[in-house]
């Protein structure tokens, strides 16, 4: 991946729907040298979707939590991802510290969340949650290309 890959990947971050011909403009390319590189990026995994993003609120789901999850074991069973099919479940985490997973979750409501909670319950080796409800959200983003390109510079001294 070199520094025109990451500036793609920076603009492409931002608007994702930007013509192949206006990515060229902007990176100093013609439109089938972005569309060659977007095949490349997607092949090796770079790009692994194209996607809107939606606001929660405007489509009557405004309730964000976090729902950290205790279990016996490793906790990363097959009931536990099969969670992931659930639309409410935005991401789904196995992690390191006093939980076992972290779910992302955006409910219509408290009732919504509660009934979410109890197909989390009725998981076998589930030994607690605790939630945590956002009150607004100031940044979500993914990855940036920043530290991509910290990261190469790291490895190529």
């Amino acid at each position: 991946m070199d520094a025109i890959d990451r500036k793609l990947l920076a603009i492409m971050a931002e608007d994702a729907s930007i013509a192949y011909r206006d990515l060229g403009e902007r990176l100093g390319l013609s439109a089938p040298s972005v569309y060659e590189r977007v095949k490349k990026l997607k092949k090796e995994g770079a790009i692994r979707r194209t996607t809107i993003e939606i606001d929660g609120e405007a489509i009557g789901c405004p309730l964000l939590a976090f729902v950290h999850v205790t279990t016996e074991g490793w906790g990363k069973t097959p009931e536990m991802l099969a969670m992931g099919e659930d639309p409410r479940v935005e991401e789904l985490h196995s992690v390191a510290g006093d939980s076992c997973m972290i779910l992302k979750v955006r409910c219509e409501g408290t009732g919504a969340l509660e009934q979410l909670l109890k197909r989390v319950y009725d998981i076998p080796g589930v030994r607690g949650t605790r939630s945590y409800i956002a009150l607004n959200t100031f940044l979500e983003r993914g990855p940036r290309t920043e530290l991509i390109a910290q990261n190469s510079d790291k490895a190529n001294p």
